[in-house]
């Protein structure tokens, strides 16, 4: 079965790196891609391992990045027990989508397509 997303769009906040007890690092981010009549979609993206660190020191809020992946789901409770669904993006690859003179120029500014 095929499952493969690639997307390009803006990062929403800064990205944060974890590790796992078994101290494997991941970070999860989301990232805006203006949509058609003016709706912007957000989307949810985990990256594991070197990729993991590599977004946490180089990707920045306002970055325009490009992702290669799979969709994935994962079901959770949260905090009052109710049973909620996931969708994300887990990163197979991951590169900028601008210079970096345009992504500071972007930095903090409204999503672009």
């Amino acid at each position: 079965m095929l499952n493969s997303v690639i997307m390009m769009g803006r990062l929403t906040a800064e990205p944060e790196l974890r590790h796992t007890a078994s101290n494997i690092p991941v970070t999860s981010f989301t990232f805006a891609k203006a949509g058609t009549e003016r709706q912007t979609d957000f989307f949810d993206v985990v990256a594991w391992n070197k990729q993991a660190e590599f977004v946490s020191r180089y990707f920045h809020k306002g970055q325009l990045v490009a992702v290669q992946g799979r969709m994935e789901t994962r079901s959770y409770e949260d905090k009052n027990g109710v049973k909620r669904k996931a969708y994300e993006i887990v990163a197979e690859s991951l590169h900028f989508a601008e210079s970096k003179r345009d992504s500071q120029n972007n930095a903090g500014g409204a999503p672009a397509p």
